[in-house]
């Protein structure tokens, strides 16, 4: 027996529209975790930083984190005595000790965890610079790109353009 003039239940065009829609929703995935992953998280509760012996506890809700060396020359004076609209985090490679200023908490940490900071961020060089905005309680999202500076001079100049 012969079907007359009736359609295939398996036509082209619903193969078009399953790989169509497929692809739009493997776009659409592929889009977002790469939005997601583009900026990375710091919780403060897992990352411990220390103010001289204290363990930072971050309470604004963004910050500027400063990744320097204090063996460049005059590193921590000019962080010290930068006066920006936002606070500053000084994160130093060196982790040596510093006396925070109104505008400035310098931080140090562990080998461990200064080296997962230097992976998670991607830091290459010194002194880098990025924004981080609070995301709830101790859990901070980064905020812009890492940003190289060739000396801290430019400081101010990034976050005006910002």
């Amino acid at each position: 027996m012969a079907r007359g003039g009736g359609r295939s239940l398996f036509s082209l065009s619903t193969l078009l529209a399953s790989f169509f829609g497929a692809a739009m929703i493997a776009a659409a995935f592929a889009y977002f975790n790469y939005k997601f992953s583009e900026y990375k998280f710091i919780d403060f509760k897992e990352w411990i930083f220390y103010e001289k012996s204290d363990i930072f506890v971050p309470d604004k809700e963004k910050y500027i984190v400063v990744f320097y060396s204090s063996k460049d020359a005059n590193t921590m004076e000019q962080l010290s005595n930068i006066n920006l609209p936002l606070p500053i985090l000084a994160i130093d490679y060196y982790n040596e000790v510093q006396e925070n200023s109104q505008n400035t908490t310098f931080l140090r940490s562990g080998t461990k965890n200064s080296l997962s900071f230097i992976q998670r961020f991607n830091i290459y060089e010194s002194p880098s610079i990025f924004f981080i905005k609070k995301s709830k309680d101790s859990l901070y999202k980064q905020d812009s790109m890492i940003r190289k500076l060739d000396n801290l001079d430019e400081l101010s100049r990034v976050v005006e353009s910002l």
